[in-house]
């Protein structure tokens, strides 16, 4: 039986993610998203997809400004007796010129795509046993040497913070046998990707990156630590 939580579950990827953990009936997910509505549907595809599945436990939180030690943990703690795996999706993105980009924006993609994560393992990893896994989900965008597009400097820098603190991270846990990985994803066709980029198709549809994401974070340590893996289908 694997305990896993993941974060930014009610859209994207990371929904996807979420049903394709939960058909596994040996599963126990903690699906973590701002929004309690998207939640609930989550809750609702999945219950009638896998009816014999894992067991999924949505909650209701924001991993910049809510309360971990109060709220979170507890909450966990009250399901699970330790967490296996914690994937880190949940992120934001801004589409916008650099020189139009307020130090606002850039703190906000920062707080969203590193902090955030940051807070969730700090609270999270002294729940993890030996040979748990933690996966980070970055884009090829904060891959050094990838493809750039103006307008998401912001975004892309927080992101490639994240792939660096992966591999900090996989040095720090070394001791304590928990591995961590990153996947540097390309464009998948999700809300946000449609938002930021509108009328513009992606390279990978969300639930084809939602399994791959959901494969890998309960196979990838295995063969995988302090890595950060590109993860798209186009050239370069």
């Amino acid at each position: 039986m694997a305990n896993i939580i993941i974060t930014g579950a009610s859209s994207g990827i990371g929904f996807e993610a979420v049903l394709d953990l939960t058909a596994n009936k040996n599963n126990q997910v903690i699906a973590l998203a701002r929004s309690a509505d998207k939640l609930r549907k989550l809750h609702e595809i999945a219950t009638s997809l896998n009816p014999d599945g894992g067991t999924l436990y949505p909650a209701a939180f924001d991993i910049v400004y809510d309360n971990y030690a109060d709220s979170l943990v507890p909450f966990i703690t009250s399901k699970f007796d330790q967490v296996d795996i914690l994937i880190n999706n949940a992120g934001q993105l801004i589409n916008k010129p650099f020189l139009e980009t307020s130090n606002e924006d850039f703190a906000r993609m920062f707080q969203s795509n590193v902090l955030g994560h940051v807070q969730m393992i700090r609270h999270i990893a002294p729940l993890m046993p030996e040979g748990s896994h933690i996966v980070n989900v970055s884009s090829m965008g904060g891959v050094q040497g990838s493809s750039k597009f103006a307008g998401l400097s912001a975004y892309s820098s927080s992101k490639a913070a994240l792939a660096v603190l992966t591999e900090c991270l996989a040095e720090e846990f070394k001791e304590r046998k928990i591995r961590v990985n990153c996947l540097a994803l390309g464009s998948s066709q999700t809300e946000m990707f449609e938002a930021a980029f509108p009328g513009l198709e992606a390279g990978t549809l969300a639930f084809e990156m939602g399994r791959y994401l959901a494969e890998f974070a309960q196979n990838g340590h295995k063969y995988y630590n302090g890595k950060v893996l590109p993860v798209s289908n186009t050239t370069p």
